[in-house]
């Protein structure tokens, strides 16, 4: 047994340090794991409202990007600082959030490659953090969460012409078991808390 907290011979100070703070706010994984399984659910019951949602949600956020991007450029020019690729990114990002309004079929298939560059970049981020996690958090739990996101984001990228509630219904799988993982991880955490929380040079139960 190692003098740390909770530790185990052969694992990094780093990993002992991560794994105790994932354990401390287990909490944020439990509503993470929530929400995503709400919006399954939705997704499964109203899959016309999803994805309606989905492209009021990017236009939403491109017109407010832009009021940002063109505010950013104005105080730059009076600064005499470069200012015209803001100014160039705001107008782009006014013309993506229109067209998200105008031909919402092709901002849904825009959308589709997007959420699937999301869903690897989140997974590969997931796939290789859960190997710094320690085996007793929930390692594998958070491994099988980065894998779906990574499978479901390369789903997207080579059939991106699904139909419309077959695109939802995946979504919603990827939502309800993205969700189920990061609970279940939640309350593995919630259960070793108590070894994050331990004072120092204390020996937990059990070890």
């Amino acid at each position: 047994m190692d003098d740390r907290v909770g530790t185990t011979p052969g694992w990094p100070a780093s990993d002992h340090a991560m794994s105790n703070l994932l354990a401390q706010n287990w909490w944020a994984i439990a509503l993470r794991g929530v929400f995503a399984i709400i919006f399954g659910i939705i997704a499964l019951l109203m899959p016309g409202a999803a994805l309606l949602a989905f492209v009021l949600l990017f236009a939403a956020y491109m017109l407010v990007d832009g009021v940002f991007a063109i505010i950013a450029g104005v105080r730059a020019a009076q600064r005499h600082e470069r200012w015209g690729w803001l100014i160039f990114e705001g107008i782009l990002d006014f013309i993506a959030g229109g067209i998200a309004v105008i031909w919402p079929v092709i901002t849904i298939v825009a959308f589709v490659f997007l959420m699937g560059a999301w869903a690897i970049v989140t997974g590969a981020l997931l796939f290789g953090a859960s190997f710094r996690l320690n085996i007793p958090h929930g390692r594998w739990l958070m491994a099988l969460a980065g894998a779906v996101s990574l499978i479901w984001g390369f789903l997207l990228i080579i059939w991106p012409l699904i139909g419309a509630v077959v695109l939802t219904w995946w979504i919603a799988a990827y939502a309800l078991i993205f969700g189920i993982a990061m609970l279940v991880l939640a309350f593995r955490l919630h259960g070793r808390r108590h070894h994050a929380l331990a004072p120092s040079g204390a020996v937990p139960r059990g070890v």
